[in-house]
């Protein structure tokens, strides 16, 4: 449920061309931040609103999207965040 949380919000923020979401939550079962309940997860995305982002900036607009997912059923996030000429 929260990987599609995760793309919805992503979706209507940045809008990109590309997003896949993977949910590795089961391999850190009984890890601290797992046994609250929020999960680890890695997404690619590729989006025109990176162009001319640095890497900082890109995972910011990335944080700001997903907002207080990252502080209740988040713990880990992964990012791989692309602008459509990177994705080749």
């Amino acid at each position: 449920m929260t990987t599609e949380i995760i793309k919805q919000k992503l979706n209507e923020s940045l809008q990109p061309s590309l997003i896949e979401i993977i949910d590795d939550s089961a391999s850190h079962a009984g890890h601290a931040g797992a046994k609250a309940g929020a999960g680890h997860y890695n997404v690619t995305i590729v989006a025109e609103a990176f162009n001319d982002k640095t890497l900082v900036q890109r995972h910011q607009l990335i944080y700001q999207a997903l907002g207080d997912l990252m502080k209740t059923d988040i713990h880990a996030l992964g990012i791989n965040a692309l602008t459509p000429s990177e994705n080749i």
